[in-house]
């Protein structure tokens, strides 16, 4: 007590010692004054610490871990922590290698499963008695989470919401459903809602995903507190302030909240077109006899539009991501596995339960699955006999990761370098408020700009201190390549090709527009040839060009047919147009630098393939004998 006492008097908080028997809890009256007696300290900032006086009865309780568990239930406590010498509860002895922790014990599962190792030397019970006492806490409403003592972070990291310990819940068993079923279950579960999905009206998809734009207002303020409980984490975690800019649900420029934007979406996403079953072509084919008996028999062929299948989307600190992928998925008829980063990890849980109970039970809430184990991803990305293409969404190194590691096909872009060029016969003033607005707009974008390639001539005009001292202005850092970096004293970046995420971005001078493609090219080439070599082999494979958007201001049009590797280019505007809602796709699901498939933005239009439906009146080949074919587009009769 003295040591209680020492500590927590450095926080000016006061601590108290309450002695407790075991025959003490038989006394309903005395239950009640104990609960009365422990919140009046707690109201005083007296922090109350509770010992046992006998543990030699009737077996009420029967050590501190037991008590405890006792106490939580008559204080209607919200959560129990049991501390140990080991980080929480193991398959086997710790010192065992082949032992693993288990994050959610589950009784059904873990019951008779589990190899106990020697009682602890910090305690009495050791593991086996806090399991027990975790159990019977469990049973009767109170969360409990066994961690390390050891680790002086381990009960912030637990209230954080971290994933550290072991957690025992009377709910665990549907919770941690889909992880015990395994991988290929939860991906065959989506696939098989996706087919009913499929098969609804135009009209019933639509209205799924307006009932999810409901559901998400309706939800706002719990969907707020979850996002800033993990807006708060990241910055306690000293995150980069980058990430944490994409992470928040919060109003933009134009004060519009997050969720009333991504609901929106939504609506206009709903009110497109649908683009399952749009017949793209449609041909006659006639059988031509040379038998003068013989009539020709038509065929009627038509090229539809048809879903993929199965997505898998692996994506970082986006929240907001998970809305517009899961309602492109919705819209295009496909199934749909999430993993976003641990960094979102309640705000991505409580949009994807929004998300899922706005889905018809016909259809089934596992026609979107979030994955919530990094540990999962392996085993998910074997299974290319059901899932049907991956969309990473996040750093070069997790793009690069996951290209490696499987045979399914992979879109998405690895780095969003996003370059500028203002040639010498541009408008100074066009040309601020653009390299303006494509860097400071929102920094942490992938469209964002992060290289300005300069005309030569800038140099004498005093063009480029004019855009240096304009993006100085707005907080920006500048680097630069050996020309510009010795003009404007600036220092040089560790890499040409770099993402800055921020307000910072590199300057270079060039002799003329085509030393600026050069200058994209040349980065680009070197990026293709690191990732063309072993998976080439892959439909939808990442490029890993040097930049997905160009802008050239202000010059003739017909010079950006030069371009190779832009997946966009644009000619005075900004970059912060490259973007799914503002070219009209409704939301993207990523943005895209491969050269096959999508490009881009992607939308609906990306997570389709094509189908042949072939209408006959029961012909046959037989061999082709004596026919000859002919072809009759009827697509625009």
């Amino acid at each position: 007590m003295a040591l209680y006492d020492t500590l927590f008097s450095q926080l000016d908080v006061t601590s108290a010692q309450l002695l407790v028997t075991d025959s003490d809890f038989r006394d309903k009256e005395f239950r009640k004054q104990l609960k009365h007696t422990i919140e009046s300290l707690m109201s005083l900032r007296v922090v109350p610490i509770i010992n046992e006086n006998d543990a030699d009865s009737s077996g009420i309780f029967w050590d501190n871990d037991s008590l405890a568990a006792l106490l939580a239930l008559e204080l209607n406590a919200d959560l129990l922590v049991l501390l140990s010498d080991v980080e929480g509860l193991y398959s086997g002895p710790p010192s065992d290698p082949e032992s693993k922790l288990i994050r959610t014990y589950i009784e059904r599962v873990h019951l008779g499963g589990i190899t106990f190792g020697d009682k602890s030397r910090l305690g009495r019970g050791g593991m086996t008695a806090k399991v027990k006492a975790a159990v019977m806490a469990a049973k009767a409403g109170v969360p409990v989470i066994i961690t390390s003592g050891f680790d002086p972070e381990s009960i912030l990291k637990v209230l954080q919401g971290d994933d550290v310990g072991t957690l025992f819940h009377r709910d665990a068993h549907l919770w941690v459903k889909t992880k015990e079923t395994g991988a290929r279950d939860m991906a065959v579960a989506a696939r098989e809602c996706s087919r009913r999905l499929q098969a609804l009206s135009s009209e019933d998809r639509k209205k799924i995903l307006l009932d999810i734009a409901n559901a998400l207002e309706a939800n706002e303020k719990v969907i707020k507190v979850e996002n800033e409980a993990d807006v708060a984490a990241a910055e306690q975690a000293g995150m980069e302030k980058s990430l944490i800019a994409r992470l928040a649900l919060k109003p933009g420029k134009a004060r519009q909240c997050r969720i009333t934007s991504l609901s929106k979406s939504l609506r206009v996403l709903a009110s497109m077109e649908d683009p399952v079953g749009h017949v793209l072509k449609t041909t006659e084919v006639l059988l031509n006899t040379v038998l003068w008996f013989q009539l020709a028999d038509g065929l009627v062929l038509e090229k539809t539009s048809s879903p993929l299948g199965v997505l898998l989307i692996v994506f970082e600190a986006r929240p907001d991501a998970l809305v517009q992928i899961a309602s492109l998925a919705i819209r295009s008829g496909n199934g749909l596995l999430l993993k976003g980063g641990k960094e979102a990890r309640r705000s991505n849980a409580i949009l994807h339960k929004v998300i899922t109970d706005a889905i018809p039970d016909h259809v089934g809430r596992r026609l979107i699955g979030l994955v919530t184990s990094r540990d999962e991803i392996p085993d998910l990305l074997k299974l290319d006999d059901v899932i049907d293409l991956v969309i990473p969404r996040g750093s070069n190194k997790l793009v690069s990761t996951i290209k490696a590691s499987t045979k399914i096909p992979v879109l998405g872009h690895a780095d969003g370098v996003c370059h500028v060029y203002v040639d010498k016969s541009a408008n100074m003033q066009t040309a601020k408020r653009i390299v303006v607005d494509a860097k400071v707009d929102y920094p942490a974008a992938c469209n964002a700009m992060e290289t300005l390639l300069v005309h030569k001539d800038l140099v004498s005009s005093g063009g480029l201190n004019e855009l240096a001292l304009e993006l100085r202005n707005e907080g920006v850092v500048l680097h630069g390549g050996p020309r510009a970096s010795e003009e404007l004293s600036i220092p040089e970046p560790a890499s040409l090709h770099h993402e800055y995420s921020s307000l910072a971005c590199t300057v270079e001078i060039v002799d003329d527009v085509h030393a600026a493609i050069d200058y994209m090219d040349t980065e680009g080439k070197i990026l293709i040839d690191f990732v063309t070599s072993p998976h080439r082999q892959y439909y939808g494979f990442v490029s890993n060009h040097c930049c997905f958007s160009f802008i050239i201001i202000d010059i003739a049009m017909p010079v950006l047919l030069f371009t190779q590797c832009s997946a966009a280019v644009f000619h005075n505007a900004s970059t912060r147009f490259c973007d799914g809602a503002r070219f009209g796709l409704g939301a993207e699901v990523g943005i895209s630098t491969s050269r096959i498939h999508a490009r881009g933005p992607v939308g609906v239009e990306g997570l389709l393939t094509t189908r042949w439906l072939l209408r006959g009146s029961g012909q046959i080949v037989d061999g082709d004998k004596g026919v000859t074919y002919t072809h009759k587009d009827l697509t625009t009769v």
